[in-house]
């Protein structure tokens, strides 16, 4: 028993100091892009790359911002983020739903089918889905931007995995009580699966912010340009002020940064959840 006692202080400090190391290893690439976008470019190479600032521009992020025209690019991509998370919530719970609790033919062999569209990559489907936006006439335009993601097969298969997880007596005993689908559906199988819907929230959102190659196929005026459009075009025209490039990084990277910090229990719990109820 005094072994057992002895043992645990030193148990719980091994494991701080691996979470530590691995935090530091996480973090540390975000402070040195910092480091870079503070610094004056010629300086800071000149003083042989430090891990510290040299001869800092604290006006790099608005120099930044105004360089990018990032604030109408940023309202491009939360309009486009916030249609593409809400339309693959409401597809992916209502098609999880059916995979879990509906009886109809087919069934697995559908459920095979939409879960093959996972091992598509985004190069098979680019050149048809460009020309199918080319011939709806919906280049530079909200529907172009977020058509092709409506839906998406891994929310179903996240969702539906929680959705196995409420016993079936459940949702015998809501029918029972006079409950429908959509009744049920509201009342006790989302709220039982909060977690589970909000870690897929939090996964829709840094996908759909993220997104440069599909933009980049469907824009091609610059009031369409989304912030990671941007923040190419910040690059490549500032090479002499390379610290310019970091700088639109951090910022581009502040809502993914923010979104992670105070969501961080809720995408674990979620993801924790689906596998074991899976």
């Amino acid at each position: 028993m005094g072994t057992e006692t002895l043992q645990t202080p030193w148990k719980k400090a091994v494991w701080y100091l691996v979470l530590t190391a691995l935090a530091v290893m996480v973090l540390f690439p975000v402070y040195m892009t910092l480091v870079r976008a503070l610094s004056t470019p010629a300086a800071y190479v000149q003083a042989g790359q430090p891990p510290w600032p040299v001869d800092v521009q604290w006006d790099v992020f608005s120099r930044a911002w105004n360089v990018g025209d990032f604030g109408s690019k940023i309202w491009v991509s939360v309009v486009v983020t916030v249609i593409i998370v809400a339309a693959q919530l409401l597809t992916s719970v209502l098609a999880a739903y059916a995979f879990a609790f509906l009886e109809f033919r087919f069934k697995r062999v559908l459920f095979v089918v939409f879960m093959a569209t996972l091992m598509l990559p985004i190069e098979v489907t680019l050149i048809p889905n460009v020309q199918s936006i080319r011939s709806f006439e919906w280049l530079n335009s909200y529907p172009g931007l977020v058509g092709p993601f409506l839906a998406t097969a891994f929310g179903t298969f996240l969702i539906r995995q929680g959705f196995m997880g409420i016993p079936r007596d459940l949702r015998d005993a809501a029918a029972l009580d006079g409950f429908g689908h959509l009744a049920f559906l509201r009342r006790v199988a989302i709220p039982v699966t909060k977690p589970i819907v909000a870690s897929f929230a939090v996964i829709a959102f840094l996908a759909a912010w993220n997104q440069y190659t599909w933009p980049r196929a469907v824009v091609t005026e610059g009031d369409w340009e989304t912030i990671q459009i941007g923040l190419k075009s910040v690059q490549a025209s500032t090479v002499d002020q390379n610290n310019l490039g970091f700088a639109a990084a951090l910022i581009a990277a502040l809502p993914i940064l923010l979104l992670l910090v105070f969501l961080q229990r809720q995408l674990v719990r979620g993801l924790t959840a689906g596998a074991v109820k899976g």
